[in-house]
């Protein structure tokens, strides 16, 4: 039983001349949690960013460049580097304002609201990583697999000579792996924040009940 619920039992029976104190004892309670867990969205976002960066910088090694400038995806590449770096500190920016926000509220109603407004930029952040991730996916594939068979056509055109049951293999296979991989995301994205965003729900819940 954690210092919220001992608050909450002793609230319930202490006497009827005293209910205000016992209501601003739990609100603080729940404001301080609430903080502290949007402040851990934003930490979290920002460590993302660092390491989403470090991987980036370590796998664009001029070799990599190449294969992108052979498939007519470099200046593609580069302005997806550009906007997602963009929106991510969009989102960056959100979770530090949110931060401040709650932080600075005082009473129990605008707490709620921005608790709401936190767990629906979590989730959109999170919907736009696993959109633009599976965009950006199906067009480096599309791109990889034209390109190759463009090349190819001098060299050894029966190698990419695909008949339509072939079509049907490649692009159903390439969606199990697409889904596999987003689906993997998604859950890491679920570990990460689903844990944060359910502690500021429950908040959320036992601010309401104070409200009633």
């Amino acid at each position: 039983m954690d210092e919220l619920d001992i608050l909450k039992q002793n609230w319930k029976k202490q006497e009827e001349d005293l209910p205000r104190l016992s209501y601003d004892q739990i609100y603080k309670m729940l404001w301080k949690k609430s903080s502290s867990i949007v402040k851990w969205i934003f930490v979290i976002s920002i460590l993302e960013l660092l390491l989403s960066t470090l991987l980036s910088i370590g796998l664009a090694d001029a070799e990599y460049w190449a294969e992108m400038e052979q498939i007519h995806l470099k200046n593609f590449t580069i302005g997806l580097y550009i906007v997602s770096y963009s929106v991510t500190f969009y989102f960056i920016y959100r979770f530090y304002r949110n931060y401040k926000k709650i932080s600075a509220t005082d009473d129990a109603a605008t707490l709620m609201r921005n608790i709401l407004k936190t767990r629906r930029t979590v989730k959109t952040y999170i919907a736009f990583v696993l959109i633009s991730s599976g965009l950006t996916a199906v067009i480096i594939a599309v791109f990889t697999l034209r390109n190759h068979q463009m090349f190819a056509t001098a060299e050894d055109t029966s190698k990419y000579a695909f008949d339509m049951l072939d079509w049907v293999k490649l692009v159903v296979g390439g969606l199990v792996i697409l889904g596999a991989f987003l689906c993997a995301l998604w859950l890491f994205y679920k570990l990460i924040y689903g844990i944060l965003l359910r502690r500021l729900r429950a908040n959320y819940r036992e601010l309401k009940k104070l409200e009633v």
